[in-house]
């Protein structure tokens, strides 16, 4: 080869050479404008005082690299809102993403999101990492690549960073005004960088293409809060599906502990306030060591990433050090001649090598430049570190530091009234699917009782409110716990205790079922009933009856007000229910209606006489049972319930939990995927139906 380049092959499929990979692709988009699209996302915290001045200067530094290119904020917090409005129409806030009730966005949606991304490039970083200009250069090698890749680079920290980017000249300043260069930087991040222990702060950037970043599914990490990062990488080089690169040498990128532009310094590391919420990392702690081969095969990193260097203006890529020995071996060379070669590999798949020996290296200088870059702080014993972290934070069982009070306090910010769900282990994709429902509704006040110790911890790693309820019965059930059984008759008693209980903690309680689809938000409507009066789903099916007749009164559907008198009602239901031998539904209709609905008024209301409690049975066009008009059998469920104006449908007068499941997923009126553990959203698209 008259480049010097001499291939040697392994006898198996042939993989494009190196000299290919790098060659420069033709595309329609490169013809027009001779450019490519990036797309930065990012996570930040709330835009409040330094944690917030921090985060907009970084968000400046990725601005400065391209005119072209976009940044997403993936944040709930309407501070991110003015910030974006003033840094231009470049920055957008993203909210369709999956959170935790705390706010903490979960890592395994903004990468889904990322990479449902219509840009040539994606980018995720942390938010107040700071990039200079050479990481737009390494992507456009990068973009250059003629498969798929995966570029990955750690940060470094400065104490202080005297020099800010001017948006009016487009350029960097030093802190008297001065201008200054590329090269000034670098030196300056040379002198002053510190490397943080085994790549905890990194970033990841990737091509739009057709494979994923890794074989199997990424799990449900909290973002920032441990393990994620190289449980990322860990499977991204054991399923050797990309071509995964270290270019930390090749990309200044960092964070500042101290902004002197802006007169303040950090004084609490970020880090350390999020390792207070244990119950955060020992989630994550549990989830590496329960998906893939990081926790039972981790990779030594600092063995085993190929590096991006550069040496006398070019881009090289760098073999790790176990494959150069095991080359050394194959081809029986001795190491010294190894001062006249390179190896680069190019990975692919497991089964698929090849490697590349540059031979014709006689400039010493640049031989030299070689052997010394080094930079990444990938060290041998990460691995053996990250494994005695996950053992040390993995915690069995999980629980929330948070007690119900604590709960309703997080939850009912604004105003007191909570939506309730109370579940077992048996339905807990229904249970995902209607708090996804309710996430899409931007509805965030409601919380879980969980009913066993399995929907618990299921629970607490998909991020919901969940609180155990001490009194639950046992053995519940995984298929037979439907409408009439003995198992339903026991878990429906749970209802009216634990609503009664937080009445009384002075919150009003819509209960809902899991079962129940919620086409838009009820509660305003539910609230102007105003107190005294308990407004309730009605189960008659029959549309020339009243839908108050005996025991019609569904106890799956009711918003209650935490009032004197309801409480009091509520108290007698309660106590009838734990000497009934029925489920808890008819105790409401027995004792709030009466036996045989003697306390019946007109044809869809009753009047408890001791407490006068006033119970109202909701429109069944608005609040339809599932007998009610056939609604389920309709082709088209969405459409039949919309022409009647529902606000909500239940997915009851059905028997079997399969049955029912199976009814509602292929009726289109589901909100989640079981297999990424993610709420579906608009972005949602073909090529996210694999692993990610």
């Amino acid at each position: 080869m008259g480049n010097g380049f001499l291939a040697i092959i392994r006898p198996n499929k042939l993989l494009p050479s190196l000299k290919d990979q790098i060659k420069p692709r033709t595309t329609q988009k490169d013809n027009e404008d001779g450019g490519f699209s990036v797309t930065i996302f990012s996570a930040p915290n709330p835009f409040e005082g330094l944690v917030g001045a921090r985060q907009v200067f970084a968000i400046h530094s990725w601005l400065a690299l391209s005119q072209a290119l976009q940044v997403v904020l993936f944040t709930q917090h309407p501070s991110a809102l003015t910030v974006a409005n003033t840094l231009g129409s470049r920055v957008t806030v993203e909210t369709a993403i999956d959170f935790t009730f705390t706010g903490t966005p979960f890592f395994h949606s903004m990468i889904s999101r990322s990479r449902a991304s219509n840009s040539d490039v994606s980018v995720v970083i942390d938010p107040d990492t700071v990039v200079l200009s050479d990481f737009i250069s390494v992507l456009c090698y990068a973009h250059k690549l003629n498969h798929d890749w995966l570029l990955i680079a750690t940060s470094s920290s400065v104490s202080d960073f005297p020099f800010y980017f001017d948006n009016q000249v487009q350029q960097w300043l030093r802190e008297g005004g001065q201008l200054t260069t590329l090269k000034k930087l670098q030196e300056f991040l040379a002198q002053k960088q510190k490397w943080r222990k085994c790549g905890d702060r990194m970033l990841f950037a990737w091509n739009t293409g057709q494979l994923p970043l890794h074989a199997g599914v990424l799990p449900p990490f909290l973002y920032s809060r441990g393990f994620c990062n190289q449980w990322v990488l860990n499977e991204a080089l054991s399923s050797n599906l990309r071509f995964v690169f270290d270019a930390s040498e090749v990309i200044s990128s960092f964070f500042s502990e101290i902004i002197v532009h802006h007169h303040s310094s950090y004084l609490r590391n970020s880090e350390v306030m999020d390792r207070e919420k244990n119950w955060e990392y020992e989630g994550n702690a549990d989830l590496s060591a329960s998906y893939g081969s990081f926790y039972f095969r981790p990779i030594n990193f600092s063995k085993k990433l190929v590096k991006l260097v550069r040496c006398d203006g070019q881009y090289l890529f760098k073999n790790p050090p176990d494959e150069i020995d095991s080359r050394w071996k194959e081809s029986n060379m001795e190491p010294s001649q190894m001062d006249h070669s390179l190896l680069v590999q190019n990975q692919r798949s497991s089964s698929l090598w090849k490697t590349i020996m540059l031979h014709s290296w006689r400039n010493k200088k640049r031989l030299a430049c070689l052997e010394r870059g080094n930079l990444s702080n990938m060290k041998s014993d990460c691995p053996n570190k990250e494994k005695q972290n996950i053992a040390l934070n993995v915690s069995a069982p999980l629980l929330l530091p948070f007690s119900l009070e604590s709960l309703l306090q997080t939850v009912a910010i604004h105003e007191k009234y909570v939506v309730l769900a109370i579940v077992g282990d048996n339905y807990r994709d229904m249970l995902m699917s209607w708090v996804c429902r309710l996430r899409h509704l931007q509805i965030s006040n409601f919380i879980v009782c969980a009913l066993d110790p399995k929907v618990y911890q299921f629970s607490v790693l998909q991020g919901l409110p969940v609180f155990k309820d001490g009194l639950a019965p046992k053995n519940i059930s995984f298929d037979d716990c439907h409408f009439g059984t003995k198992c339903f008759q026991r878990v429906t008693k749970v209802k009216s205790r634990i609503v009664l209980q937080i009445l009384k903690l002075g919150y009003d309680v819509l209960l809902s079922d899991v079962d129940i689809y919620w086409f838009s938000n009820p509660i305003p409507y539910l609230r102007s009933f105003g107190p005294s009066v308990l407004v309730a789903q009605s189960d008659e099916y029959n549309e020339t009856v009243p839908i108050n007749l005996p025991r019609r009164l569904n106890s799956g559907f009711y918003f209650a007000h935490s009032d004197g008198t309801t409480i009091t009602a509520m108290e007698m239901v309660v106590e009838h229910a734990s000497t009934s031998d029925l489920s808890e539904q008819p105790s409401f209709y027995d004792i709030l209606c009466g036996e045989g609905g003697k306390n019946r008024v007109g044809p869809d209301k009753c009047m408890e006489p001791t407490t006068n409690l006033t119970v109202h049975f909701l429109n069944r066009n608005l609040f339809p049972n599932g007998a009610y008009r056939g609604l389920w059998e309709k082709k088209n469920v969405t459409k039949a319930c919309a022409k009647i104006g529902c606000v909500v449908l239940h997915n009851n007068w059905i028997s079997g939990r399969k049955r029912k499941l199976q009814r509602q997923v292929s009726s289109g009126l589901w909100a989640y995927d079981p297999g990424s553990r993610m709420c579906l959203h608009s972005w949602w698209g073909p090529k996210l139906t694999r692993s990610f």
